[in-house]
């Protein structure tokens, strides 16, 4: 039974030709960790995607996802709870593979108004704003960000090395995008989040 509030480990792997190296592609509501010179991508529309490393070691990783939205009733409610717990269990999976918190920068991407029928909602600017708010709670500095504006990203983050490029997409084929991004949020307005526990209504 899949949960929203899975946040799984990306399973879809391949080799990147043009960087030469194995790679992780990043969907909506998942993340991915590295310990050997790996290749991360994901492509953004609303949602934000937090890419974050040890700058000693390399040990780094990106998750990928957007705060439910609760429809306004409750601003610290569900809705931000799943946002720490996306930030948290990347930050906690790096820590276990040996990553100090003392040494740990990010880099932020995503948060774009793209979908119409989300602008109104400015999702992207709350998912923006979050992430951002998180990172300076935690004391994680932000070493570079490219977030909000209209238009969706695709983002290619080498933990190893710290290095990330950013692609703006032209909004043509981005229908893949849209309908993942939608799904996830309709997946996660199904749940609630309550402490550690799920509550399908």
């Amino acid at each position: 039974m899949h949960h929203a509030y899975d946040e799984p480990l990306a399973a879809n792997r391949y080799f990147d030709r043009k960087f030469g190296l194995e790679a992780a592609k990043i969907l909506p509501g998942e993340y991915f960790v590295s310990t050997d010179d790996a290749l991360l991508v994901t492509v953004l529309g609303s949602c934000v995607a937090a890419c974050i490393r040890d700058t000693d070691s390399g040990i780094g990783g990106m998750n990928h996802f957007m705060l439910p939205d609760d429809g306004g009733r409750n601003p610290l409610g569900a809705s931000a709870r799943y946002g720490t717990y996306a930030m948290e269990i990347l930050i906690n999976h790096l820590l276990k593979l040996g990553a100090r918190r003392n040494r740990l920068e990010a880099k932020v991407f995503g948060g774009g108004s793209v979908m119409a029928s989300l602008a109104g909602s400015q999702v992207g600017e709350k998912n923006a704003e979050f992430v951002l708010e998180f990172l300076k709670t935690e004391k994680i500095p932000i070493v570079a960000k490219d977030l909000l504006d209209s238009y969706p990203r695709k983002v290619y983050y080498f933990p190893h090395t710290g290095r990330a490029l950013v692609k703006k997409l032209h909004r043509v084929h981005n229908d893949t995008l849209f309908s993942r991004e939608n799904e996830y949020k309709i997946r996660l307005s199904g749940s609630t989040f309550v402490g550690d526990v799920e509550l399908f209504v």
